[in-house]
């Protein structure tokens, strides 16, 4: 008796249009928990898998945002109340001369909330996947086509499941087993 985990199944398939077939029909069985793997990207994958539009536009555009917020709103109370000091007639608030750094702070927080905001949407850092059990995995950066479902999907059955991925024409079907 083996004290190994069930992590999820990996099935391979020919050629990219047999894997986005695949991502079709595992995400209309139902399937949440899925990735596919392919050495190089494929068009239309995302829409074959279902997946929603990403939100780091936003959080990088909300970020953004505030880092001008920020920039603009630090020279202007330092010029304006915390400094008011009259320079050659110029206003308190010369807005014009505050440009620069609000600039620079809207491009900073905006791309360290990119960096942060793709981070923990891909829940990184992850050091190591189920897949990577799998010997004929290593193909999937060379010429491989895989789609794995992971155990922690509701749905999963690990012989209804291996049998339905054998059903859609998956290859090889294997259990991911490991600590």
């Amino acid at each position: 008796m083996s004290n190994l985990k069930i992590h999820g199944l990996l099935a391979e398939f020919a050629d990219p249009h047999a894997l986005i077939n695949a991502a079709k029909a595992v995400r209309d069985a139902g399937y949440k928990t899925f990735d596919c793997h392919s050495p190089f990207p494929v068009h239309g994958m995302d829409q074959a898998m279902g997946m929603k539009r990403s939100s780091i536009g936003f959080i990088v555009a909300v970020f953004a945002f505030l880092g001008a917020v920020i920039g603009l709103g630090l020279q202007g109370w330092a010029s304006t109340a915390a400094y008011p000091l009259v320079i050659s007639g110029k206003p308190l608030f010369s807005w014009q001369a505050y440009i620069i750094i609000t600039f620079a702070l809207f491009v900073l927080f905006g791309a360290i909330s990119a960096v942060l905001g793709m981070l923990r949407l891909n829940k990184l850092p992850r050091l190591h996947h189920p897949v990577f059990y799998s010997d004929r995995f290593k193909s999937a950066s060379d010429d491989g086509f895989f789609v794995s479902i992971e155990a922690s999907d509701t749905q999963f059955d690990a012989a209804l499941t291996k049998t339905f991925l054998e059903s859609i024409g998956g290859k090889n079907v294997e259990v991911l087993e490991g600590e």
